[in-house]
């Protein structure tokens, strides 16, 4: 029975790989709102398997390893995966793949699962992230990359002239590189960022935690996909509005 109940946490990490494997798929094969519940569902095991660990103390090695390997197809090579394949589109669609140097702009797609596993095997080593983070976490990056995308390629359902103009598209396969590229960056970068965990259920203690709930929730109901970016975001603005030693 012991065996079994530290098995628990494991099981979960295991849940979450599967469910990044199964966004790889998705979000390669251009099916990016799949892909983004795969991502979505991947980050509530996350959540779930630390949490399991902390509550039944079945920490271990093989856990930690496997929980980064997890998190790097999840959260790594599922979103850059989708990246990877909406750029190849917007190429296709404005005939730009005809030119070998714009197909260097589908790198960028890569700058995600690279800086995925740097940040993973930071974190790893670094004894300053038992409280908090430095830099993006990859659970937040991959959700804001694959809702980014559902939105911007109008897989849920969105009919916004602004959205999907020709010059819209032409913009999107210029900056979304970029973009790609200054997100990852975040990723290994040395800004504090506030952690969900939570010492106490106290407002003076999780004021932060709280914030970020109720402006996520408000961000979702009235933006829908695109407040899911939205909520990454201001998590960002709100870690350096905060910000303090780790």
């Amino acid at each position: 029975m012991k065996s079994i109940v530290k098995s628990i946490p494991n099981t979960l990490t295991c849940c979450n790989l599967a469910c990044g494997f199964y966004a790889s798929i998705e979000g390669l094969a251009s099916n990016y709102e799949l892909a983004m519940y795969a991502v979505f569902a991947a980050a509530v095991f996350d959540f779930l398997d630390g949490l399991a660990a902390r509550l039944l103390k079945a920490f271990s090695p093989i856990g930690k390893d496997l929980d980064s390997l997890a998190d790097l197809i999840s959260f790594g090579v599922a979103p850059g995966m989708a990246l990877f394949s909406y750029l190849d589109i917007l190429l296709y669609e404005f005939e730009w793949d005809v030119f070998p140097a714009a197909k260097l702009l589908l790198l960028a797609a890569f700058a995600i699962p690279v800086f995925s596993a740097l940040r993973l095997a930071k974190f790893n080593i670094d004894t300053r992230q038992k409280t908090s983070f430095i830099g993006l976490p990859v659970p937040a990056h991959a959700l804001l990359w694959s809702s980014l995308i559902v939105v911007m390629s109008g897989s849920c359902g969105l009919e916004s002239e602004l959205l999907f103009t020709e010059e819209m598209g032409l913009a999107s396969l210029v900056s979304l590189p970029v973009l790609a590229v200054a997100t990852s960056l975040l990723l290994v970068s040395e800004i504090p960022m506030f952690s969900f965990k939570m010492s106490s259920l106290a407002w003076k203690d999780a004021k932060t935690v709280y914030i970020q709930i109720a402006v996520s929730a408000i961000l979702v109901a009235f933006l829908g996909v695109l407040g899911i970016s939205a909520s990454i975001i201001f998590y960002i603005i709100l870690s350096l509005a905060t910000k303090k030693n780790t």
